[in-house]
């Protein structure tokens, strides 16, 4: 593979634009007048339109179902040797994804940089209208940086993309993770604060919502979105910084006003209200290839099993189907919900697979439609239930049973997105959902460890593999659920990992590796990771 250096990132505009898109989004992204002016709000939308956002098969197949779906226990998985391997080829591809623009949307870096080189060089009436688009990238940017951090820990960050943003070749040092949290935090404030006074003019603000392929140009989605990306980093920092998340998030939360974040309503509408990427108008691609190529297709134990069941959970429907085995008679569907066991040998699963839960076909596999998931009202009440129960000002009972509520509205909406392939699954009945909220094994009861293993246990279950990456950070933070796993016979990784490796080419080949070479093990932890 190439030579990897962080600052050799130029653009080729016209080369990359058009690539894998469909014939609306060619004519976003492409600016037939070749004016500088323009180029800030397409490459915008090229930043948005990035398959590693949306449930792609690359994304999925080369990463999720093994990595951040089996290290948290978000996907089925078969315990074959190597299973915890991090695969050295597809963690270089997500790391050079967001540095490098190979189409997609790929290139987050590179893309931001050249951004703001633009944005720098318009004359001042320019400047202005173009600064919407540049600080709206600045959400994007931020949330995809502080996802890169909590894989990886320290990444090359201030100087990443040097060439595009001053024309200055510079190999790109290691910024401190806790650097690039605090920056991001301090920034999402002031986006804010931005987005609440921003009032542009009719041309700027249709061109704006033209090119918005994610929020349609709405800018007070764009500031919710802010907020709750900020209440989200405040709460992952909260057990390392805890004076500082405190205050910022009391502040925060106290004048929801000045600060809105997303619905507190359970019956709340998804696709108006979540922060989701639909999918391209011409996709027919499901999920079927990514999930069964390795057989991740099956139940999680311990989701299912020791979550799920015990409660009676309405979401049990349409995230999982029974299945069944094949005989000389036919199908033979299974009469209950059962989750192969993740400790068995594989020898074990193999010859089992039949007899044990999937994934909801309608839900998950066969589903085209299903959205790329930026933020969801639900994970946001359980922040909310988290920061009530440690630090008060709120009800941590109320977020607690509002984020469960949007949870299971969020579910059978993807679910009522397959109509077309399946009849949907009827929602449950108020009754049914309360007596589901006063189960032992789900209401907010006990000491103050069982309510936050509750809240951090619920969050893990919404995020679910579509968000895995969010799931497996929780599940480091937060030190819950308490997964079990079977110690695999590949000495270099028995267990799961608590961060990914640097890639090789950036072993190899940035001299500013030295600084990071102590932390780069598998079992160092994220600075957030102290509980």
């Amino acid at each position: 593979m190439g030579r990897i250096i962080h600052h050799m990132l130029l653009l080729l505009v016209a080369g990359f634009l058009g690539t894998g898109c469909s014939k609306k989004l060619e004519r976003l992204y492409n600016d037939p007048d070749q004016l500088t002016t323009a180029r800030v709000e397409k490459l915008f939308t090229e930043m948005l339109n990035n398959y590693r956002i949306r449930p792609s098969y690359w994304e999925m197949r080369t990463f999720v179902v093994m990595h951040s779906g089996i290290y948290s226990q978000t996907v089925g998985y078969l315990n074959t040797p190597g299973v915890y391997w991090q695969n050295p080829s597809y963690i270089e591809s997500r790391w050079n994804d967001f540095y490098r623009p190979v189409g997609s949307g790929t290139g987050t870096m590179a893309l931001y940089r050249e951004m703001q080189k633009i944005h720098r060089d318009l004359p001042a009436v320019e400047k202005e209208k173009a600064s919407l688009f540049l600080n709206a990238a600045k959400v994007i940017f931020y949330d995809q940086a502080c996802q890169m951090v909590d894989l990886w820990g320290d990444i090359p960050f201030t100087e990443a993309g040097s060439l595009n943003a001053s024309g200055e070749a510079k190999m790109a040092k290691f910024d401190d993770a806790a650097d690039i949290y605090q920056e991001a935090i301090e920034q999402l404030k002031v986006l804010n604060a931005y987005f609440a006074a921003l009032a542009p003019d009719p041309a700027t603000a249709n061109l704006f919502r033209t090119q918005d392929i994610l929020l349609n140009g709405n800018l007070q989605k764009w500031q919710r979105y802010a907020n709750a990306l900020r209440l989200r980093l405040l709460m992952r920092i909260s057990h390392v910084n805890e004076t500082y998340a405190k205050a910022q998030v009391t502040e925060l939360l106290t004048n929801t006003v000045v600060n809105p974040l997303l619905s507190e309503e359970a019956d709340y509408n998804v696709e108006q209200e979540d922060i989701l990427l639909a999918p391209l108008a011409d996709n027919t691609l499901d999920l079927r290839f990514a999930l069964t190529e390795l057989t991740n297709y099956s139940a999680p134990q311990h989701l299912l099993e020791e979550v799920l069941l015990p409660a009676a959970d309405p979401r049990i429907p349409v995230l999982f189907d029974k299945f069944g085995v094949s005989t000389g008679a036919g199908f033979v569907p299974n009469e209950e919900y059962r989750a192969l066991p993740v400790k068995w040998s594989l020898e074990q699963q193999q010859v089992n697979l039949g007899k044990f839960a999937i994934l909801d076909s309608a839900t998950f596999i066969f589903n085209p439609h299903i959205p790329g998931i930026l933020m969801t009202a639900a994970e946001v009440s359980f922040l909310k239930a988290e920061a009530f129960l440690r630090w008060g000002g709120g009800d941590p009972d109320m977020y607690f049973k509002l984020g469960i509520r949007q949870s299971t509205r969020f579910y059978y909406y993807l679910n009522r997105l397959n109509s077309s392939f399946k009849r949907p699954e009827p929602r449950p009945n108020p009754e049914s959902m309360e007596a589901f909220l006063q189960q032992e094994s789900v209401r907010l009861a006990g000491s103050a460890e069982d309510k936050y293993r509750k809240i951090a246990t619920q969050r893990w279950v919404h995020f679910g593999f579509l968000q895995a990456n969010q799931a497996w950070a929780e599940l480091r933070r937060t030190g819950y659920p308490k997964l079990e796993f079977r110690v695999n016979s590949q000495p270099q990784a028995p267990l799961p990992p608590r961060r990914l490796l640097y890639p090789g080419n950036e072993v190899t080949y940035n001299v500013n590796y030295v600084a990071v070479r102590d932390k780069d093990k598998t079992y160092f932890p994220i600075f957030w990771q102290v509980r």
